[in-house]
């Protein structure tokens, strides 16, 4: 059984940061892109940021551009976020993603992401 679960969120100021981590599980997903969507309290959920199974290709949310920084270590199974710069419309459940699509795929609307995990929370304070 695939087992993604995140960690790292919580409370933080404006312009401060947070670094997002999601250790994988369960079955070999190295070769799989991952990736990060949120949802914010009565929105949908949206993409956040995708890195290939290389690392070499990675693709942000216009949103995020230049402040989040996606990246992954294979040896450790794990995907990480960091988030600088943190406005309070980043507030949000960032949940932890994998799928074998290729990542300009995963900012599509309604893309099908096979693997989630179950969240977890960042709140960014004015």
């Amino acid at each position: 059984q695939a087992q993604l679960v995140e960690s790292g969120g919580g409370l933080v100021q404006a312009g401060g940061s947070l670094r997002l981590s999601c250790a994988v599980s369960g079955r070999t997903f190295s070769m799989y892109t991952k990736g990060w969507f949120r949802q914010a309290p009565g929105k949908e959920r949206e993409f956040v940021a995708a890195i290939n199974w290389s690392g070499f290709s990675t693709y942000y949310a216009d949103s995020v551009k230049g402040r989040f920084t996606i990246s992954r270590d294979n040896a450790k199974n794990t995907v990480y976020l960091q988030m600088n710069s943190l406005k309070p419309e980043d507030t949000a459940v960032y949940y932890c993603a994998a799928d074998v699509k290729a990542t300009t795929a995963w900012g599509l609307p309604s893309v099908g992401i096979q693997y989630w995990g179950k969240g977890t929370l960042v709140t960014v304070s004015s």
